[in-house]
């Protein structure tokens, strides 16, 4: 009876020193590494209460122990969790099928690799569209010029309509009309047809003269002398 009423103390029932180092090493777990030195039914209290990045530390940690007694039923509901029970149990059925065993620790970093690669390749797929998409619109883009524009006087010169145009070439035309009529080589060749002109009309006064002169009365009097002798 006294060692009873030893151990409870204001109604509740004092805790063992064992199970006080148990609650110490659950509430500090993120600094806990080699367990080697632990017995295997204290790890079967404490251990899942790990979170995985907790657990993997663990078993990284301890060397020559093996811990898949047990951690292997951890990593499977580990396992479960992430992947699902239907995948669990295939290849569960698959290990059987096969006669070969693997700890779940194995299958559950095997299947995250997995994972981790078909990730990888699928943003890499993704980057490579975008990247095919955004060459495809810089193409289609409208690529500014770096030439100077035109003057002012140009852009009138050219925008002008086409009456203007036309009434543009008519002005043209008649001062290079007079252009050519004002010319040495146009005055030129009027003075040499002037001079010809004026060298052919003696010659044609003087042919004109030496032709005989007809005088009307004498020859109708020689004409009648002519009759009246016959």
């Amino acid at each position: 009876m006294l060692s009873v009423r030893a151990k409870i103390v204001m109604g509740r029932e004092v805790p063992s020193l064992v199970k006080l180092c148990i609650g110490s090493a659950i509430a500090n777990l993120r600094y806990i590494g080699d367990v080697g030195a632990l017995d295997m039914h204290l790890l079967k209290d404490i251990l899942p209460h790990c979170t995985i990045d907790q657990l993997m530390n663990i078993e990284k940690s301890t060397e020559g122990v093996d811990l898949s007694p047990v951690t292997n039923d951890l990593w499977r509901k580990f396992y479960e969790k992430h992947f699902g029970d239907e995948h669990a149990k295939l290849v569960t059925r698959r290990m059987n099928q096969k006669q070969v065993v693997f700890k779940w620790r194995q299958l559950y970093e095997a299947k995250t690799k997995e994972r981790e690669d078909f990730q990888n390749k699928s943003a890499e797929r993704l980057k490579q569209r975008y990247d095919e998409e955004l060459a495809k619109r810089q193409s289609k883009q409208i690529q500014i010029c770096s030439k100077v524009p035109p003057s002012a006087n140009k852009r009138s010169f050219f925008s002008v309509s086409g009456h203007n145009v036309s009434h543009l070439k008519s002005n043209l035309m008649k001062k290079a009309r007079l252009e050519y009529l004002k010319s040495n080589e146009v005055a030129n060749a009027a003075m040499r047809k002037n001079a010809v002109q004026r060298k052919s009309l003696p010659t044609q006064s003087l042919s004109g003269l030496s032709k005989p002169i007809s005088f009307p009365g004498k020859g109708s009097a020689s004409t009648s002398q002519a009759r009246y002798r016959r």
